[in-house]
């Protein structure tokens, strides 16, 4: 047996933090996929872990030497609904790895077994979500969006039952750690202050090591994971991303996109958009999450109350953590100016560039616009001086009513104009930032089912190899970047529970 190199930070915590317990082995697993490149990144050996053993490994039949097998402890808000008792129901922590640049990091499996905190749940996962989870991290690091990683899958040989018997799988997952809101709300629902502070003090010197030396160290965590989440947010907001299930428990204290569940991308822009099955009201559309990262940043300095002030002063721990929040706002603000400027090719900053952004998405909604083509095809309509027909015909194609499209790009080159970018330059720094091949909701879903009812595993691989230049043209999987055709519309996604 080849040992990992396991530095176990999170299981020398006290033990109310998580509950010792082993994968449970599955009958015959199978791998379908191996990141090697981010293997490499690890440190670990790709050859060991593609071969009988490292499958098994990351399987559960083996425990690799240096593991400390947990499921972690977490509570959470549910669609606004306080849940005090959650945890890894169908999740087992190896262990974490320090990697080649020095980071620590975490190394899952997801589908792993039932653990304490199962709740009546078989702990498995079926193989459509682990496809779906491994395609749609993949493509958010390829789009350079922090997140977590899919580090292997693997089928088990059994079946699970979901509302009919389906092939399980388990996804072997990599974050820079698995702590979210929901970790703090477990311990402060408890009034547990020793074990938040405890927690603190570990994210604080596992990601956030400036605090530290902060005059007010919990202020200053707290001020971290607001710009962090704020940052995440807005980059999503700019490729179209919408996380579907924005739960305390399913956002990430280290700032990374984690638990991609009912997940989905943007065809045609819809603020209200809303993929997810069990989203029935549209707590968690598109157009919300922004307001949403406010709501549950709120929950996480509530339970920091505790530390932002000496002798135990509520108000003045209140007026911290709001002083705080208050910086949520503007950050989100200046995130997404930085952001949809830099996508439609601007440098300089204007008065009126607020303006500008806001017409082309209300333009693009209106008509039906495609989010991720509309821009794409707007790198090379930069180009463009009015007169040629080119770039601008691409994008006007996308709109239901074109005339909406000429009167905004009318003024978009007047703008231009102001612009001391040579053309070229600006359209590739565009290309750099708007992808032209995206996790569409159809072509997942194509993988998924060649996968479940055929075993067929080819589709999965072209997209996987598609999805990681998604930046680049790639002509010959030009097929890759079209929206759906009517019939091949996705409206719903699940969850993989």
């Amino acid at each position: 047996m080849t040992r990992l190199p396991f530095d176990n930070s999170y299981a020398r915590l006290p033990d109310r933090f998580s509950e010792r317990v082993a994968p449970v082995p599955v009958a015959a697993p199978r791998l379908i996929q191996l990141n090697v490149p981010l293997a490499t990144e690890l440190g670990l050996d790709a050859v060991w872990l593609a071969s009988e053993d490292g499958v098994r490994a990351l399987a559960g039949n083996l425990v690799p030497e240096g593991a400390e097998p947990i499921a972690t402890a977490y509570a959470g808000h549910q669609f606004g609904s306080f849940v005090p008792r959650l945890g890894d129901g169908r999740a087992v922590l190896l262990g974490e790895v320090i990697d080649r640049q020095g980071i620590r990091r975490d190394i899952q499996l997801k589908g792993a077994g039932r653990t304490p905190f199962s709740r009546r749940g078989d702990g498995r996962a079926a193989l459509g979500p682990v496809l779906r989870e491994y395609l749609l991290s993949e493509a958010m690091a390829a789009l350079g969006i922090p997140t977590t990683r899919s580090l292997a899958a693997v089928t088990t040989g059994e079946r699970v039952m979901r509302e009919t018997m389906l092939p399980g799988a388990i996804l072997t997952r990599v974050a820079s750690s698995h702590i979210r809101i929901g970790t703090f709300e477990f311990f402060a629902a408890r009034g547990d202050v020793e074990a938040v502070r405890l927690l603190a003090d570990h994210v604080i010197a596992r990601h956030y090591p400036a605090a530290a030396g902060a005059a007010q160290p919990y202020r200053a965590l707290l001020d971290a994971v607001i710009h962090a989440q704020a940052e995440l947010i807005v980059r999503w907001m700019t490729v179209g991303f919408i996380h579907g299930v924005m739960n305390t428990d399913n956002m990430s204290v280290a700032g990374e996109t984690i638990d991609y569940g009912p997940c989905a991308f943007l065809d045609e822009h819809d603020p209200a958009a809303v993929f997810s099955a069990i989203d029935r009201r549209g707590r968690y559309a598109y157009g919300r999450q922004p307001d949403i990262g406010l709501w549950n940043l709120t929950q996480f300095a509530a339970c920091l109350l505790p530390l932002l002030a000496a002798d135990a002063d509520a108000e003045a721990a209140a007026a911290e953590a709001n002083t705080a929040l208050d910086q949520y706002a503007p950050t989100v603000e200046s995130a997404y100016r930085r952001g949809f400027r830099r996508k439609i090719g601007l440098t300089l900053q204007r008065d009126d560039d607020d303006a500008l952004i806001a017409d082309l998405l209300g333009g693009m909604a209106a008509n039906r616009a495609d989010f991720t083509l509309t821009f794409r095809e707007l790198c090379d309509a930069s180009l463009m001086d009015g007169a040629s027909a080119g770039g601008d015909a691409r994008v006007r194609r996308l709109f239901a009513e074109p005339a909406a499209y000429d009167a905004w790009a009318a003024r978009w080159r007047r703008r231009l104009a102001d612009e001391p970018v040579d053309p070229d330059v600006r359209r590739d720094a565009m290309l750099a930032v708007n992808p032209a091949f995206i996790p569409r909701n159809h072509l997942v879903e194509a993988v998924i089912q060649a996968a479940v009812a055929r075993d067929d595993f080819a589709p999965f691989h072209e997209l996987l190899r598609v999805l990681s230049r998604p930046y680049q043209s790639q002509p010959q999987f030009a097929r890759y970047a079209e929206p759906p055709l009517a019939h091949e519309r996705v409206l719903q996604t699940f969850c993989g529970t």
